[in-house]
């Protein structure tokens, strides 16, 4: 084998690995697996560890980054099948890929620093993105919230955003590379600004950032957010969502729970009513608009009326697409020192949270039957909606291509759509 990288967990740690393959692939590194870790829950790391012991038996030179590597860097250096672990900005080095150790199969110890120490996000080195359709740019990276169950802050740090000037820039570059559809991402972009002056002190300057990219490149037919919390969308953003018809109705929304006792014990902030409100308040401002979300099963203390809170949330703010997360305890979190549910709660309530979700799903498809759509196709057969329904089409289209088509009917995963 070769060089591979293979990435686990969020998109922007994705977008971070085709930078770090480009990194590794410009030192020369060969025989090299790279494991770019997730640490969101106890899982991830574990299939962390899995990927390092394959990849050895593969007779790979093994390294690991990426947040499982920031927050767990000791126990990755201790495995036997793991030469370097390296931290998450030092993964975007390229002197982290000119050190020769990990490939000549030689133990290199850990490169990985503090973290919390950083104050300035870079732009990512350049890399191609593998779609000809959709690429994804970061605008910021880390988070100043704590919430009580997330140990993610102590992979990424502070939150640290992008200059302006830079995405702008990047977004252009992509779009003339053939990419007519650009989606921001980050840890908490909603956060992105005040860090570098952007927008009023303690706000949000998204909005900001938002309109000078489609002012700035008036060419781009789609821009696209990822994960938003929503009591951080300021209200140029809130404005552009409902009006800017090259801003794509789909949000999807960093909600965790929907029962006020265990938002309060996450430590979020927002309310169960409050994520109603603004989920009616868009519905009714821009019809057209899908909602997604994270939601968590089986959070410390939650009761069987505190999970039907949550539950019910799926129907009552109308998401279309729901990730579903079994509590995973994670060290030195508050959260882990709070009562514990027992396992087999825990995954039964994901269970039911998941078929909840997929019953709102189907009806949502059912909903989209007779209406157009125009769709950015992806693959031979298959692009995406404004809203983000994935769609089968009926005719070969070059990857990229926009089309308008009439939705026929759906298979229960996608719909069918007819070219127009």
């Amino acid at each position: 084998m070769s060089l591979r990288v293979d990435n686990f967990g969020c998109r922007l740690n994705a977008l971070e690995g085709d930078s770090v393959a480009a990194l590794a692939k410009a030192a020369g590194l060969e025989k090299t697996t790279i494991i770019n870790g997730c640490a969101v829950t106890q899982e991830a790391l574990r299939q962390a560890r899995q990927a390092a012991r394959k990849a050895k038996r593969d007779g790979q030179a093994v390294i690991v980054t990426g947040c499982a590597a920031q927050t767990d860097a000791d126990n990755f250096a201790a495995m036997p099948e793991v030469d370097r672990v390296l931290g998450n900005e030092e993964k975007l080095q390229a002197a982290s890929y000119r050190q020769s150790e990990a490939e000549k199969g030689e133990r290199g110890g850990q490169a990985v620093g503090d973290i919390m120490q950083k104050t300035v996000a870079s732009p990512l080195p350049k890399a191609a993105q593998s779609s000809r359709a959709r690429a994804f740019v970061q605008v910021q990276t880390g988070c100043d919230h704590r919430c009580t169950f997330c140990i993610i802050p102590y992979g990424r740090g502070n939150s640290r955003s992008v200059p302006v000037a830079d995405v702008v820039a990047h977004c252009r570059d992509l779009l003339a590379d053939g990419h007519k559809e650009i989606v921001l991402t980050g840890v908490d972009i909603t956060s992105y600004g005040p860090d570098i002056g952007l927008g009023e002190p303690g706000q949000s300057g998204l909005g900001l950032l938002v309109r000078a990219i489609l002012d700035g490149v008036p060419e781009l037919p789609r821009l696209r957010l990822s994960s938003i919390d929503a009591v951080e969308i300021d209200q140029a953003l809130l404005d552009m969502v409902i009006h800017e018809p090259r801003l794509m109705p789909h949000l999807h929304l960093s909600l965790q729970a929907g029962d006020d006792m265990i938002l309060k014990r996450m430590k979020r902030r927002h309310s169960r009513a409050e994520a109603l409100a603004f989920c009616e308040k868009l519905k009714t401002a821009r019809p057209d608009i899908a909602f997604g979300a994270d939601l968590i099963a089986g959070f410390p203390t939650e009761t069987d009326a505190m999970f039907e809170n949550s539950r019910r949330l799926i129907g009552d703010c109308d998401l279309s697409f729901v990730h579903v997360f079994p509590f995973s305890s994670r060290p030195n979190t508050p959260a882990a020192r709070m009562p514990q549910l027992d396992g087999g709660l825990i995954k039964q309530r994901a269970a039911n949270l998941r078929e909840t979700a997929q019953s709102q799903f189907r009806n949502w498809l059912a909903r989209q039957h007779g209406q157009t759509a125009r769709v950015l196709v992806e693959k031979p057969g298959e692009g995406r909606a404004e809203n983000f329904a994935r769609i089968r089409l009926d005719a070969k289209h070059e990857s990229g291509a926009l089309v308008d088509v009439k939705i026929n009917g759906d298979d229960g995963l996608m719909l069918i759509g007819e070219t127009l």
